[in-house]
């Protein structure tokens, strides 16, 4: 075999060599899984990512909370919750509600009027470890785009795992997202970790909708969420006072709260999107 032969027959019947050819097919079959994920969340006119840096910081409590008043307002709306392994959603939703199983799709819960899927629904001991390394998160996270119908909704809000990593990724590419909410508290270090998540946002070509500071007020300040939007230049959505209705409460706290009920509300006309 002359050299000329041998190089061809390295390069193969594609003019690469096998690793270029390897590429090629996994880029084949992400945009083949992208685009089948985008027809099969067609019905859904907004698909909200609602994202912090760093955990404990109420992400989950701004996305079930807008989501009821949401659905309060007749609105359709669903919620994802995208924290694989630390599902929370459901503590907050305060629901034994479930989804179902019909003709191998995911039928989600309802909940205060919201179509919910969560990880915690499949668990069978809350407390029990989900120990996944990133393919098995993605993997996961797949399946339940995949598998779940969501029927026609107005919303589609996801809350995500905090930090920059391969869940809130894969999130990011697969689902066309058509924005995402920053939450942070006042404190340094979770504005520094909020704008971390700003600049990947950005990164990634993704619409950064508003930043919500949660938990304001005299136990952990207030304004920096705002100063977080002016220095990243995106529109700053509102405050949430931390308030004791918080602690324990029977259901989602707007729901309950005429105070906090009025703080999200006001949220929810700041969006960027159409309510209407």
């Amino acid at each position: 075999m002359t050299q000329q032969s041998h190089h061809a027959h390295v390069q193969g019947p594609g003019g690469g060599g096998p690793e270029q050819n390897a590429r090629v097919e996994q880029m084949k079959r992400s945009w083949q899984q992208k685009k089948r994920i985008g027809d099969h969340l067609k019905r859904i006119k907004n698909k909200i990512a609602v994202y912090s840096g760093k955990g404990g910081v109420g992400k989950s409590t701004v996305a079930v909370n807008l989501a009821v008043l949401l659905a309060k307002q007749g609105k359709a709306v669903g919620v994802l919750d995208a924290d694989i392994d630390c599902p929370n959603l459901l503590k907050i939703f305060k629901s034994d509600s479930e989804p179902a199983m019909v003709d191998n799709q995911i039928i989600p819960a309802t909940m205060h009027g919201v179509r919910v899927v969560s990880m915690g629904s499949f668990q069978r001991n809350e407390e029990e470890a989900i120990i996944f390394r990133g393919p098995m998160i993605h993997n996961s996270l797949t399946q339940f785009v995949e598998m779940t119908d969501w029927g026609d909704l107005d919303f589609l809000f996801i809350d995500m795992p905090p930090g920059t990593s391969d869940a809130a990724l894969t999130v990011m590419q697969m689902m066309q997202l058509d924005g995402v909410i920053v939450v942070t508290t006042p404190q340094e270090l979770a504005v520094l970790d909020a704008t971390r998540c700003i600049n990947m946002i950005k990164k990634l070509n993704v619409e950064v909708l508003g930043i919500v500071e949660n938990m304001a007020g005299d136990i952990f300040g207030e304004g920096g969420g705002l100063d977080l939007s002016k220095r990243s230049d995106v529109p700053f959505l509102g405050s949430i006072a931390l308030r004791n209705s918080f602690r324990e409460p029977a259901m989602p706290v707007s729901l309950i709260d005429s105070d906090v009920r009025s703080e999200f509300e006001a949220i929810i006309d700041r969006l960027a999107v159409p309510v209407g």
